[in-house]
């Protein structure tokens, strides 16, 4: 088989359908099979994919596990040569998997394909990214800094937004909204990390990539549209919380230091997440 597809739906019926019509055309004349994880949505999924797409795989969980265990279940759960992992609010352009596919097998040591994603008003989202440093909390694509300071030499190099973004490039990570995953690679290095609930998983996904040898590589010749709304309408804290953890969990994890030092770091990162759940709450449901 040469593609497993694993979705993880969380209370996402209105992009659901979608997302995975354009599947279809982006992966048309492949042998291929799609897992659906549906962590505790409580909507009506089972009975939709009953309906509307009965030869996917449904795995059910009574709770919600987190995006990087919900992953994990559909990797187990499948057996193409290639794992596409994506959210449900990912669009696929006709014949991107194709794409990606073609790429990875011409470069036998290409553990991670990303495709280009771009916003629902067309804009680059600069999915490829450097790994995150001890500054990048403070000027990543979302925060304040960055907005006000676009041009700062740590958001540039975080975002890498002196390239364009328009040629194949091996990168440090992309985004876990959609990436096509090696099952070798998979394998030798293992599926993501379960202690992640949420956030910076595909980070450290694509390090241990390329610690295990593996390249990560961005190629925009494939693309999809990522429907974010988060930015502008009010999430809940324990979203907020769950990706500042993350963010914490990925620090100690490849960057050890002094516990006193990790410590004030911690207490910067779990600052941010305050600002930003008062921020949140300003917001409109």
């Amino acid at each position: 088989m040469d593609l497993s597809t694993v979705v993880v739906h969380y209370r996402s019926l209105d992009t659901l359908p979608t997302c995975l019509n354009a599947l279809d055309a982006a992966s048309r004349g492949m042998a291929r099979e799609t897992v659906v994880v549906d962590n505790a949505s409580s909507d009506d999924v089972a009975a939709w994919i009953a309906r509307e797409r009965p030869e996917a795989r449904l795995i059910t969980n009574s709770e919600n596990l987190g995006y990087a265990k919900a992953v994990n279940q559909g990797i187990a759960g499948s057996r193409g040569e290639f794992v596409l992992v994506m959210n449900p609010d990912c669009f696929l352009e006709k014949d991107a998997v194709l794409v990606m596919m073609r790429h990875a097998r011409e470069n036998p040591r290409v553990g991670i394909v990303g495709p280009q994603l771009l916003t629902e008003d067309g804009s680059i989202e600069y999915s490829a990214r450097s790994f995150p440093d001890a500054f990048s909390f403070l000027f990543n694509r979302y925060s304040l800094l960055t907005r006000w300071f676009p041009d700062n030499p740590f958001s540039r190099r975080y975002l890498l937004t002196d390239w364009d973004h328009r040629t194949v490039r091996d990168v440090d990570w992309v985004s876990g909204a959609c990436m096509l995953v090696r099952r070798a690679a998979i394998d030798a290095v293992g599926p993501m990390d379960p202690a992640f609930f949420m956030f910076n998983e595909d980070v450290d996904w694509c390090r241990r990539m390329g610690n295990g040898g593996w390249k990560v590589t961005y190629v925009p010749e494939a693309r999809a549209t990522h429907r974010i709304g988060a930015s502008r309408t009010r999430v809940s804290n324990h979203l907020i919380l769950e990706r500042h953890r993350g963010m914490m969990r990925y620090f100690h994890k490849h960057h050890p230091t002094h516990p006193l030092l990790a410590g004030v770091a911690d207490l910067f990162i779990l600052l941010r997440a305050g600002l930003m759940m008062t921020a949140n709450a300003l917001k409109p449901r």
